[in-house]
């Protein structure tokens, strides 16, 4: 409501300024004007003053987004493949910032030493094959570089050898949640599609498909240090884009199809906590929420608890209200407790067969049939016993 109430203020103010210069300018009828509505040497030298104002507004726009955004650059990669992206990354950013500030001052500065002048006549080309040839050929050596560094890394990076050991692992997207399924032992996902999605069935997994019986469908992600992971990307709904910043992976996730993306864990979360930059950016989060928690606490609410860095993943396209609510925990970790803690989680088969069971009320049990289950359960240890 606040910002209607200043855009209002702010619209009234411009109107008001607009009626006041046309009372001004009714004001000077009768005194020598030009309403002409040429341009003269003064509005030439006006304009050619301006278009260097603009310019150096724009190299200080640029310092001070460096000084103030400078902290929110992602530091270390944590997949072997995050070096090449971010090099690929840095060469194209250099490239851009340099033409972009030569280009921005020749435009600004030909604009003011060209400018119009009092009975001064622009010279005019038809056409120069020498110019058009510099500006043409060297963006399309220079793109074409670039272009095919970046096809290189990509290949490198997408290519999966169906011969090597990788975890299969499925990300399933739908509004607003994540959910990832592992495969068992076989180390196959089983055949999943949305017709399937029932009850505890939340993916939509083919229990008649022989490989899904020992998928895992978990509500967290561990992933073992220098493993390679083939991520499986499906979506529920609308398209959404499994996007891990630190991993420097990002991939569409669209309904009816299955993207795939593929990489190798380099960091443990621990690792990753312990980096000077992580630190530095946790303490600065800290301080945030610590001088947040102050007026919280002022007002009767609990303050906010200390932030502590996880890798998360994310969606990264604008998929409806509650986009910002897809954030999915991964934990890196050693191989030995990655395995500690696949072995934990249940598989869907079991999952679904536990739902299906049959619920027995405990208040209908008689104490006939209880007695007979203890006297039964006796018998059977005692046989056990006398065969040992």
């Amino acid at each position: 409501m606040n910002g209607l109430l200043i855009l209002l203020i702010i619209v009234l103010l411009g109107v008001a300024a607009w009626q006041l210069s046309k009372i001004f300018s009714l004001t000077q009828l009768g005194t020598k004007r030009d309403d002409s509505g040429v341009a003269n040497d003064r509005d030439n030298n006006i304009n050619g003053y301006l278009m260097f104002a603009f310019v150096a507004f724009i190299y200080i726009v640029t310092i001070l987004s460096f000084i103030k955004c400078g902290s929110f650059v992602l530091d270390t990669p944590a997949s072997e493949h995050g070096k090449e992206v971010d090099s690929l990354m840095n060469i194209s950013m250099v490239i851009i910032f340099i033409v972009q500030t030569l280009t921005q001052f020749l435009l600004h500065y030909f604009a003011f030493k060209y400018r119009g002048k009092e009975g001064q006549k622009a010279l005019y080309f038809a056409d120069n094959n020498k110019l058009e040839a510099i500006w043409t050929i060297i963006p399309v050596i220079v793109l074409a570089v670039l272009i095919l560094y970046g096809l290189y890394t990509w290949n490198q990076i997408m290519y999966v050898d169906e011969d090597e050991e990788v975890i299969n692992v499925e990300l399933y997207a739908k509004q607003f949640a994540w959910e990832a399924r592992y495969s068992g032992e076989d180390n196959t996902l089983g055949k999943a599609n949305v017709r399937y999605i029932k009850d505890v069935n939340t993916v939509g997994v083919d229990m008649s498909d022989p490989a899904s019986q020992d998928d895992k469908v978990v509500a967290e992600i561990h992933l073992p240090v220098g493993k390679k992971i083939h991520f499986r990307m499906r979506s529920q709904d609308v398209l959404h884009s499994a996007y891990m910043p630190h991993f420097r992976a990002q991939m569409n996730c669209v309904p009816g199809m299955v993207t795939e993306f593929a990489f190798i864990p380099t960091l443990t979360t621990a690792e990753m906590r312990g980096t000077t930059m992580m630190m530095k950016k946790v303490n600065g989060i800290n301080k945030i929420r610590a001088k947040k928690s102050q007026a919280l606490i002022a007002e009767g609410k609990p303050a906010l608890e200390p932030y502590t860095f996880d890798y998360l993943l994310l969606c990264n396209k604008i998929c409806g209200a509650s986009h910002y609510n897809m954030q999915l925990k991964i934990v890196v970790e050693s191989e030995a407790d990655y395995k500690k803690w696949l072995a934990s989680q249940k598989t869907i088969a079991d999952a679904v067969k536990e739902a299906n069971a049959p619920k027995v009320d405990p208040a209908a049990v008689t104490p006939e049939a209880a007695a007979t289950v203890v006297v039964d359960s006796t018998k059977k240890v005692a046989e056990v016993v006398a065969k040992k």
